[in-house]
């Protein structure tokens, strides 16, 4: 390799030998496209016509009533596809055109990065399998129908917790027997070294456009950002171009039901250093260092790991990771979409659950930047019906 894939005591390659060739090849195609005028000149075009950026920055008329503070949201649930993942399946496909693979495989939790790599494999007519956790395929069922219109394969993985680990660790196993025609398109900035350092360089251009848009509304930065923290990848895209500011930066993991539960997902408020789909960052561990299962209502960020660069970040306390609960979640849903007629994904409303306690909160900030990651249409059954009763 030609980097290190190093965040401070973070990240790195722990792949299996079979993959080291694989990874060698992406890491080299991906700095050489990283300084071709041509490939980022089609990658922008993409990124405007296709998946129709910019995304707007609107600040909230009612949310924020009756408390001091504006609430800003990046708009990221307008991006084609319905989700920030969008951003950068349109870099990694590229990037696998240009490697000439013809088939494409992703894994996913909330469905969003599935849908969002079965809109490319579409797009530019690749084979595309997508591996989900049979639980998670419950539970985001019109993802799952959206990805299979849209011609892709929805393999079901039915071990361990069903659920997002479960996923990448099936995807990897077809890497691992098919990467001379295969790409696998790594959802989020987790995984061995290339994968954290170019998912987070194809979704910079949420903090790139964020700032500037907050300068021309406000005169002046926010004075906190917040986003949602599964793997991680929309709150690093947000987050980068700010960390040289005088912004305060707030990752918010899912609490779920509470520690005193156990059921969370709170992998950097209570999880250890240990080594995960390929990399060393903070995980979800029992007493004998086993990965301990997570949980959280929103599939999305149901994940006992989080991207090396974000564990590096609290490490030097850059950013602070705080937890929102499922209760506090539902109300934030519920809130947004009552008060504003935008319905936020479920991860989203993590965020906006933060953004509202920090709103209401005596002297608290003025300005209040919330990347809305992701829209909640294929959240709607989960919080209005009885799954909603059986799961909060």
């Amino acid at each position: 390799m030609i980097g290190d894939g190093r965040f401070g005591e973070f990240g790195g390659t722990f792949a299996p030998e079979i993959l080291v060739p694989a990874l060698e090849e992406l890491e080299a195609a991906f700095l050489e496209a990283m300084d071709d005028a041509e490939f980022l000149a089609e990658l922008d075009d993409l990124l405007r016509d296709y998946a129709g950026r910019q995304t707007p920055l609107y600040r909230c008329r009612n949310l924020a009533a009756g408390t001091g503070a504006k609430i800003y949201l990046k708009r990221e649930d307008l991006v084609h596809g319905g989700a920030h993942k969008t951003n950068q399946v349109l870099g990694q496909a590229l990037l696998a055109k240009r490697l000439g693979k013809t088939r494409l495989i992703a894994e996913t939790g909330a469905g969003q990065h599935g849908v969002a790599t079965a809109i490319v494999g579409a797009l530019f007519d690749m084979e595309t399998v997508i591996y989900m956790g049979e639980l998670d395929a419950e539970r985001q069922l019109p993802n799952v129908q959206r990805m299979e219109l849209l011609g892709a394969r929805v393999e079901t993985v039915d071990a361990g917790s069903r659920t997002l680990k479960d996923a990448i660790n099936e995807a990897m196993r077809d890497w691992a027997s098919s990467y001379e025609t295969t790409h696998y398109m790594l959802g989020t900035v987790a995984g061995p070294h290339p994968f954290p350092t170019m998912v987070r360089e194809f979704q910079r251009v949420i903090g790139r456009e964020a700032r500037a848009q907050i300068l021309e509304a406000e005169g002046r930065l926010p004075d906190v950002a917040i986003a949602c923290v599964g793997g991680g990848s929309n709150a690093i895209g947000l987050f980068y171009d700010l960390l040289e500011d005088d912004v305060e930066l707030v990752g918010v993991e899912p609490a779920g039901q509470g520690l005193h539960a156990r059921k969370h997902g709170l992998t950097l408020g209570r999880g250890r250093p240990g080594i995960l789909h390929g990399s060393r960052t903070f995980v979800l561990q029992d007493e004998h260092g086993q990965i301990a299962e997570s949980h959280s209502l929103a599939a999305g960020l149901d994940y006992p790991g989080v991207g090396p660069e974000h564990a590096h970040l609290q490490d030097i306390g850059r950013v602070d990771y705080v937890g929102a609960t499922d209760d506090e979640v539902v109300e934030a849903f519920r809130a947004l979409s009552g008060a504003e007629g935008i319905i936020p994904a479920i991860e989203s409303a993590h965020a906006v659950a933060h953004a509202l306690k920090l709103a209401r909160k005596e002297g608290g900030p003025e300005v209040i930047l919330v990347n809305l990651s992701g829209r909640g249409d294929k959240d709607l059954g989960r919080i209005a019906g009885d799954d909603h009763q059986e799961t909060v």
